[in-house]
């Protein structure tokens, strides 16, 4: 899930489990952090999105390799570079979102990988490491894990229109059946996205006018939500609300009135990949690792119990061809190439963000 999507868990399924996960490690691993001597060799700690992963694949894992899994949940990538940051604990391998992945390569908080040992990562579409040159230039120091779009998932029989616009959003029609992302990025990307202007603006001008069309808006708006819009889409509390088309699967799934649309004057496609941190003791496991997630068993085996787009091509060929052509799971290529990835926009820039986003919730 970046956060202030970038605010969420993207599997969303059980965020306070994951919560009681890192506090449970964090009292695991406290104090300082190990020496490379006191590193055991045969272990590996893995920092992941909560419920982001087929815990059976961990055991496969250690199984066939005879390495331990120390393996730590977080809900966003915030809360992720928090920790991390904090010294605490030594990640060998954390998967993390795209802006995220380059914010940390850009601080030097990445180590480059060594694919020549790895024998799955021609699974890997090339289409798909062509859209992570945007925060990996080069592929360097991330490997894709899972993707998805934001978009618009409503309830046919409570809206009048079949939306193909976030213009719909504003429509007074809709007064308190609105959900909206509680994530700054995300939520600041529905108005920018309207206006015509690129997700990853940095000029002070095209922000604020998109934060004066989210302060029109917030009238209309029944809630602020991550996780909760899920179950909130599903039990009929809301028309509409912008979400991430993972979520948007497993609700369609559980209710036949819900339809997801990546609106025509496009949106977010993202991807979360595994990358090595800076201070990992086991860089050589870690790139085993990835590359047994890289495998067509594997990886089939989270996608069938995460359900969001893969991009390994042997999974995507196995698949049925219901499947494949679900456009919610994997969209057209109209859809994609009017979709942008997210980018670290600098320091400068998310701090201006973070003043606009504070300011519209506080009114």
């Amino acid at each position: 899930m970046f956060i202030n999507r970038f605010n969420r868990n993207r599997p969303g399924r059980r965020p306070a489990a994951a919560l009681v996960l890192v506090l449970c490690s964090l009292l695991l691993f406290s104090g300082c952090r190990k020496t490379a001597k006191e590193a055991a060799s045969d272990s590996l700690v893995v920092f992941n999105y909560g419920d982001y992963i087929d815990r059976e694949t961990l055991d496969m894992f250690e199984e066939e390799t005879g390495i331990h899994v120390k393996y730590e949940e977080y809900l966003t990538a915030e809360d992720m570079y928090t920790k991390y940051s904090s010294g605490v604990i030594d990640y060998d391998l954390i998967c993390t979102s795209d802006y995220m992945i380059q914010k940390m390569n850009k601080e030097g908080h990445l180590l480059p990988l060594d694919r020549s040992g790895m024998k799955y990562y021609g699974n890997i579409d090339t289409k798909y490491l062509d859209y992570c040159n945007v925060f990996d230039e080069g592929n360097k120091y991330a490997v894709p894990y899972l993707w998805g779009t934001l978009g618009i998932l409503y309830n046919q029989k409570m809206l009048k229109e079949e939306p193909d616009s976030w213009e719909i959003l504003w429509d007074k029609k809709y007064k308190n059946q609105i959900i909206m992302q509680n994530s700054m990025r995300d939520a600041f990307l529905v108005p920018l996205k309207l206006a015509g202007k690129s997700l990853n603006t940095r000029k002070k001008e095209d922000l604020k006018e998109a934060q004066k069309l989210l302060l029109e808006q917030k009238p209309l708006v029944e809630a602020y939500l991550v996780d909760e819009i899920r179950d909130a889409m599903i039990a009929g509390d809301a028309a509409m609300a912008v979400t991430y088309s993972g979520d948007a699967t497993e609700a369609m799934d559980a209710n036949e009135d819900l339809q997801y649309v990546v609106p025509k004057e496009g949106s977010n496609v993202w991807f979360d990949c595994w990358a090595i941190p800076d201070c990992s003791k086991h860089k050589k496991e870690a790139e085993l690792f990835i590359d047994f997630m890289n495998r067509e068993d594997v990886a089939k085996m989270n996608f069938d119990y995460i359900y969001y787009g893969t991009p390994n091509k042997a999974v995507y060929q196995s698949l049925d061809e219901e499947t494949r052509e679900d456009e919610t799971i994997f969209p057209p290529e109209e859809v994609l190439n009017n979709c942008e990835v997210y980018e670290f926009l600098g320091t400068e820039t998310d701090r201006f963000y973070t003043r606009l986003w504070k300011e519209l919730k506080a009114r």
